[in-house]
């Protein structure tokens, strides 16, 4: 059994099965067993999801913070991911797309995160481009993980 060891910092909230805990000081936590946890600094505010990638993160995100709710939420993907789909031209943004789907078919809630995660920076350089930035985005200079990661830690 692997053991994940985490720094919290004063004030600090985790997300813990679906428990929200703040700690008072300067803590250290140990996992010894499977959990599910997100970090306060990869808690995106309903308010910061503006664009259609950050809304599925969003979605995703309920779904590790609020276990109870899950299968509603997964009802909301569900009927987000094909619009998604279609909304992207882009071969890296769709395979990214239909990682996150498969795995959150075979209930990997935070590595669909992570997976939708990495294709956030995609989305503002293909938006910035669209938008006519004065300085156009240089797509290939973005790299995406080519599948996620199957490793997280205590999960």
């Amino acid at each position: 059994m692997s053991t994940l060891r985490i720094t919290l910092r004063a004030g600090e909230r985790i997300f813990v099965n679906g428990a929200v805990m703040r700690v008072d000081r300067k803590t250290h936590l140990e996992f010894l067993n499977d959990v599910t946890f997100l970090l306060e600094s990869h808690v995106m505010q309903a308010e910061d999801a503006t664009t259609p990638i950050r809304q599925l993160y969003f979605v995703v995100q309920l779904m590790l913070i609020d276990p109870a709710a899950a299968t509603e939420t997964r009802k909301i993907f569900d009927r987000s991911f094909p619009a998604l789909m279609a909304a992207f031209s882009s071969p890296a943004v769709r395979s990214g797309l239909q990682d996150a789907a498969e795995l959150i078919e075979r209930d990997r809630v935070f590595e669909a995160l992570k997976r939708v995660r990495s294709l956030i920076a995609l989305e503002d350089a293909i938006l910035a481009a669209a938008a006519g930035a004065d300085e156009p985005a240089n797509l290939s200079a973005i790299t995406l993980p080519d599948r996620a990661p199957v490793a997280m830690g205590a999960r």
